[in-house]
């Protein structure tokens, strides 16, 4: 029978892009999972990779070897959580990744919280608005907005923040306040590109049940909400932010909110809000530990936000 060690450290290092990347995951040496993939191979009489310093490759006996072995680690994974999840309470390294602002904003405030109910629970706290790899990077959830889900993903639904849009008490005097989205154009607008792929982040209403994207005339782009935040704040013009950002810079009067129920014109059209996910890449990542986080989170949220 092969070795089994060597046909997870194989798995893993396929699933994680490397060698070393695998190893982390299993929680061994480099040096331990390469041996192990060797005495795999020459169990079965067969190269099953291509290894160089930077990149690694299957080969042709490697990729048949592996669509089928994949699944033998996967169940093993399975049966094993099942058993621990009878008697398991959570514990053990958290790494969630979540983007920059809501990061700052929402989950570091909670996060204290969360360590002292868990206190086996050792969290990670990885901030960054790019998409990581759950693999390479051992990640065990990912936080995002709805456009930066990606295929495959298991998603579940965490929180709806509303939108705001907001400008300086100066730049309304100078430039005039918008009671229409369709106005927007004629306002310097400041707007968010994703680091992953350089889209600008919509600005979305729904009006009347269809939704539209309105026109926007950009004059500053930023990839950080924070920085168009203070942007905002320093008279750059119109900007979106997620209310968490928005609210206190709104109550200290630094910010004034824009399309709120007072306005005299277009009240129907509503502002599409923020949708953010929990991420994992399968369902048995659904450990006691991301399941105590998740139900945390919502738990900790404002009530308006739950979904």
């Amino acid at each position: 029978m092969a070795p089994l060690r060597g046909i997870e450290s194989f798995v893993k290092a396929v699933e994680a892009g490397s060698i070393a990347a695998g190893a982390r995951i299993l929680g061994i040496s480099a040096a331990a999972a390469s041996q192990n993939i060797a005495r795999l191979e020459t169990h079965l009489g067969v190269r099953l990779l291509t290894r160089t310093t930077r990149s690694l490759a299957l080969t042709e006996g490697g990729s048949a070897y592996y669509s089928r072995v994949r699944e033998l680690v996967q169940e093993l994974e399975l049966a094993s959580q099942a058993v621990d999840a009878l008697h398991a309470e959570p514990r053990g390294r958290l790494r969630v990744a979540a983007t920059g602002a809501f990061a700052r904003h929402v989950l570091a405030p909670m996060i204290p919280g969360f360590s002292r109910r868990y206190p086996d629970v050792l969290v990670e706290l990885m901030v960054t608005d790019r998409n990581v790899n759950h693999i390479a990077e051992s990640v065990d959830a990912s936080i995002r907005i709805r456009p930066a889900l990606e295929e495959g993903l298991i998603a579940r639904p965490v929180a709806k923040v509303p939108s705001i849009f907001c400008a300086s008490p100066e730049y309304l005097a100078k430039a005039g306040r918008p009671e229409a989205p369709e106005q927007l154009s004629e306002h310097d607008c400041l707007v968010f590109r994703f680091p992953v792929d350089g889209r600008i982040l919509r600005w979305g209403f729904v009006r009347n049940g269809l939704r539209f994207d309105a026109p926007v005339r950009a004059t500053l782009i930023s990839d950080d909400i924070d920085t168009l935040a203070q942007m905002a704040v320093a008279g750059g013009g119109i900007t979106r932010l997620g209310a968490f950002i928005a609210e206190p810079l709104i109550e200290r009067g630094q910010l004034v909110e824009l399309f709120t129920p007072t306005s005299e014109a277009d009240v129907q059209a509503e502002i599409e809000p923020l949708e953010f996910y929990l991420c994992v890449r399968h369902r048995r990542e659904l450990t006691p530990k991301v399941r105590a986080f998740s139900d945390y989170l919502v738990e900790q949220l404002p009530e308006r936000w739950r979904v």
